[in-house]
């Protein structure tokens, strides 16, 4: 069917009656989404019908309405599906930070990490900061977004990786472990150096660090400078290689020292 029709060929040929609620055609719609798995197909053609019988639209826009319908939902579900994927522990987005409360973090920063191609770059993000002070918001919040962007997102803490990857060496499963790690395109790894790792989990994790380098992007979140990470991994060399691999070609964000969550429960507290 043309996207227009002239009179004369409107008096030719009848034009095709749109399904409306309650026709024999509906369940046969009906089925045939569900055999073709189009559900937002399905949930909506009724009503785009009914509206493009009473816009007299042509049947060339009422298919592609339903198709960019169609198409909007399939974006919305796969963005969803990333986001479970990723194992985060609660929602958090870059949007709901709260800039006025930690001046130290620069708006303009995190906006720029909204956009995927940093991660399609193999750059590592660090924060770095106190407890209470944003680290692990802004980790969750950028890792949402990279997954909203469409790209495959993993968080963990370190101390759970480093005992899913000694379970792994247990079980003989350590090499495809660290190949499943290799694959994701951002891997958020959040309380880095909260705990004392022994040389064997430092060696497990390096391993990570190392499939990973200038190829996938990886993003820490952690309480120690650079100058205390000696203290997490105890071999000085060790410690020296995996600072390497965290920092190069890096964006770094200091958080700083002072709660915010501390001030906002005191603010609260002080409230008549």
């Amino acid at each position: 069917m043309i996207a227009t029709q002239t009179e004369e060929a409107t008096d030719q040929v009848p034009a095709r009656r749109m399904p409306l609620p309650g026709d024999p055609e509906d369940a046969l719609i009906d089925e045939a989404c569900r055999d073709l798995r189009l559900p937002a197909f399905r949930e909506r053609f009724v009503e785009l019908a009914t509206a493009a019988r009473r816009e007299q639209a042509t049947y060339k826009q009422f298919l592609l309405d339903l198709l960019q319908v169609e198409i909007a939902d399939r974006d919305v579900r796969r963005q969803q599906r990333l986001v479970r994927a990723a194992r985060f522990p609660r929602p958090k987005r870059l949007e709901d930070f709260d800039y006025e409360t930690n001046p130290n973090v620069s708006p303009e920063v995190v906006a720029d990490l909204k956009s995927p191609s940093w991660v399609q770059q193999g750059r590592p993000l660090v924060l770095i900061g106190d407890s209470g002070t944003g680290k692990s918001h802004l980790l969750i919040g950028v890792g949402t977004a990279i997954a909203e962007a469409g790209l495959s997102v993993r968080y963990t803490t370190t101390s759970a990786l480093v005992n899913e990857l000694a379970e792994a060496e247990a079980g003989r499963r350590l090499s495809s472990v660290i190949a499943r790690y290799s694959k994701v395109d951002l891997l958020c790894l959040d309380e880095f150096g909260y705990l004392n790792l022994d040389k064997k989990g430092a060696k497990l994790l390096f391993q990570i660090f190392t499939e990973r380098e200038e190829c996938k992007a990886t993003a820490v979140a952690t309480n120690s400078p650079f100058a205390e990470w000696d203290k997490t991994f105890g071999d000085p060399r060790l410690c020296a290689a995996i600072a390497d691999r965290i920092t190069f070609r890096c964006t770094l964000i200091q958080t700083g020292t002072e709660s915010y969550r501390f001030r906002i429960t005191e603010a609260e507290r002080r409230r008549p």
